[in-house]
């Protein structure tokens, strides 16, 4: 009997042994069995010797290993006085009309300034739009569906928005319909809100026909920003955002700020470019 008892004690010792050795990666008991337990938290039972209880590291034990994508944390500050009398101008009016060569900061101001009202909650909408014209390419040869294609004339609005609100935070606002980005056929019969910050981009390759579609298509409250230069117009026929300057110049509730060659703040490099296209 005493055998028995002794033998049931090796057995019991040797499957507790065994299962010891199976959560610390092999080793029951010496140098490398401590070595494969640290990579476990809490090796030690902490209830003075009951069951063995081993808690795996979670991933957000470790929050400084997890990848996280750039977010701008300073507040959006003007680079040049022009880009100051631009956002000064966004904010006190309904409807503001950006104009003048590349690089002076058009995009970058108006998209920061959405997502930042979006962020402080005073607007729940940001709209984004640009007519689909191509510089001599034709968007039909580009891979996938409608969606797909436009996503190429986004990304820009795209990479502010990231850099302003980091990138989790922009897929969750696409996803529920707070950031929505389209392309300018779209717009016909919708109606902005107040709640809604709109961005036309790139407006110098609108007709006035899509022009003034989207122009009526503003609603008590909103905030409607239409950027663009009209040296740059990649279309034939009467252009959209010219006409529009020069009929709204004036009205109540509307301003036109002009950028200057010497606003660009995006290279020097793009400021002689520029200067020596101008030349000819």
């Amino acid at each position: 009997m005493a055998k028995r008892n002794r033998a049931r004690s090796t057995s019991s010792r040797q499957k507790q042994e065994g299962r010891k050795a199976r959560y610390s990666g092999g080793h029951s008991s010496g140098h490398s069995g401590g070595q494969a337990a640290a990579n476990f938290s809490n090796n030690v039972p902490r209830n003075g010797g009951g069951a063995d209880v081993y808690t795996l590291h979670s991933v957000n034990s470790h929050p400084e290993t997890v990848y996280g994508p750039t977010r701008m944390r300073e507040p959006l500050e003007a680079r040049t006085k022009s880009q100051k009398d631009y956002m000064c101008a966004i904010q006190s009016h309904c409807l503001t009309f950006g104009i003048g060569p590349a690089g002076t900061g058009k995009s970058y101001c108006a998209t920061a300034m959405a997502a930042e009202a979006l962020q402080n909650g005073r607007i729940e909408r940001i709209v984004m739009t640009r007519p689909a014209v191509e510089a001599g390419e034709q968007l039909g040869y580009l891979p996938g569906d409608l969606e797909e294609k436009f996503s190429v004339y986004i990304d820009p609005f795209r990479d502010i928005l990231n850099e302003r609100l980091g990138k989790e935070a922009v897929e969750y606002h696409l996803r529920h319909g707070r950031i929505v980005a389209a392309p300018l056929a779209f717009m016909r019969g919708k109606t902005f809100g107040g709640d809604t910050f709109v961005i036309l981009d790139e407006a110098q390759n609108t007709s006035i026909a899509q022009m003034k579609m989207f122009l009526t298509r503003i609603g008590e409250g909103c905030k409607v920003v239409v950027n663009g230069d009209v040296k740059q117009s990649d279309i034939r026929g009467g252009n959209g955002l010219a006409d529009a300057v020069r009929r709204f110049g004036g009205l109540p509730g509307v301003c036109i700020h002009e950028f200057e060659r010497d606003d660009i703040v995006r290279s020097g490099l793009v400021r002689a470019v520029i200067e020596r296209y101008e030349a000819d």
